[in-house]
């Protein structure tokens, strides 16, 4: 079922039917995220005509392509090379006209990547800030609403920097809802969150910012566009449609597959909490669904750092999971990020199976320490339990499913 909600996103099948019909003039790919640079790789392959550009993608996520350059920076916390990749993108806008194409290519982690502060803000004190929300357990609307306020090039700035070329964005969408605002901190569309809201989020999270990024928060100026020149926003991918893949693929081996959606946003323990719930009641009763089934459920689930260990979202996820179902039967799931890397360790995720307790007690293991710790990393190395697929060139963010039999 993972895999077949990755291969569902997947540019090579995904974006060919979206490209426009080629300019009079140039064409020029511009983009950022996880998957750009094989985006920008299925752009050359199905791609008449004249075609340049540069995109920016992270690090051990890179392809071989031919007519666009592909730069690698750092995610989530964001460095000198994707400053510079973006600098380099502005310029090349510049030089654009009224005859030619800008095809922007646009997935999740673009906002980390393109990382491009306003004038008066330094890379160090972005990434300070940038490290602060990552820990305070923000949800990725709010980092972004953050991070837009700041930027050179995101929440429609890059937009207004592309005209008055013919714009066309291609997005693989990776937050809760689809909002092409929130994909990669929406650099060509209009953003509708404010200065107010971005210092209220900082308030919120007890975030004190440097005197630089106060100041121009507090900067009328500072807004970010509110109406920009017409252009299109095609959505390739969806974590809905990589949901529906995996409910097939469910479906087709017996399984009564529960769509919980692909919205679903907190912390990861409390996830876990509320989905061992709907486990037991269909252990119990047989309802939503009688089994066999399959719980399935897509967002972004967000843990806020409280131990020294290791590990993402939805390994911790899995800990949580197992932990709330130690004492119950016939269980088995798995949580991974669509992109092959939860958070920042090599894994996507893990899985738990219905002896995944009962090996931990075995071994020594304290599944509520670990939990605790936010080191289920540790915890699932230990058993032989988590996921290393490499990254996967796509990302519509997390994958869960959870088997009840």
């Amino acid at each position: 079922m993972f895999e077949a909600a990755v291969e569902a996103a997947k540019p090579s099948a995904c974006l060919p039917p979206a490209l426009p019909a080629p300019p009079p003039g140039r064409t020029l790919v511009i983009g950022a995220g996880k998957a750009a640079a094989a985006m920008a790789r299925a752009v050359e392959d199905h791609w008449q005509g004249p075609l340049s550009g540069l995109v920016v993608t992270r690090y051990g996520h890179c392809v071989p392509t031919r007519r666009i350059e592909v730069v690698e920076a750092a995610h989530p916390v964001p460095d000198a090379a994707g400053e510079h990749a973006a600098g380099r993108m502005m310029d090349l806008l510049a030089g654009v006209g009224a005859d030619d194409l800008v095809l922007c290519l646009i997935s999740g982690g673009g906002s980390a990547l393109l990382a491009r502060p306003a004038e008066g803000i330094t890379l160090a004190e972005k990434q300070a800030l940038t490290g602060a929300l990552l820990r305070s357990g923000a949800a990725i609307g709010e980092i972004n609403c953050v991070r837009k306020h700041l930027s050179a090039v995101k929440g429609g700035r890059l937009a207004a920097l592309a005209a008055p070329a013919r714009l066309v964005t291609l997005a693989i969408s990776d937050v809760p809802g689809d909002n092409p605002s929130v994909i990669a901190s929406g650099p060509t569309v209009a953003d509708p969150t404010t200065l107010a809201e971005a210092r209220a989020v900082l308030a919120r999270y007890g975030i004190a910012p440097p005197p630089a990024i106060a100041a121009r928060l507090n900067d009328p100026a500072a807004e970010t566009p509110k109406s920009l020149p017409p252009g299109e926003y095609r959505l390739i991918a969806t974590p809905q449609r990589s949901l529906e893949a995996a409910a097939l693929v469910a479906a087709r081996a017996g399984l009564m597959p529960l769509l919980l959606g692909d919205a679903l946003e907190g912390e990861a323990r409390e996830m876990a909490r509320v989905m061992a719930g709907i486990v037991k009641s269909i252990r119990a009763h047989q309802q939503p669904v009688p089994m066999p089934a399959v719980i399935l459920s897509g967002g972004e689930a967000t843990v806020t750092i409280r131990g020294q260990g290791k590990g993402g979202p939805n390994a911790e996820f899995a800990l949580a999971l197992a932990l709330a179902l130690k004492d119950t039967q016939g269980v088995e799931a798995i949580a991974c990020d669509t992109d092959g890397i939860d958070g920042s360790e090599d894994n996507a995720g893990a899985v738990i199976t219905p002896d995944t307790a009962e090996r931990a007690r075995a071994l020594g293991l304290n599944l509520e320490s670990y939990l605790n710790q936010n080191d289920s990393y540790g915890f699932f190395n230990t058993l032989g339990d988590l996921v290393k697929c490499g990254p996967t060139l796509t990302n519509v963010n997390d994958f869960r499913a959870v088997l009840v039999r």
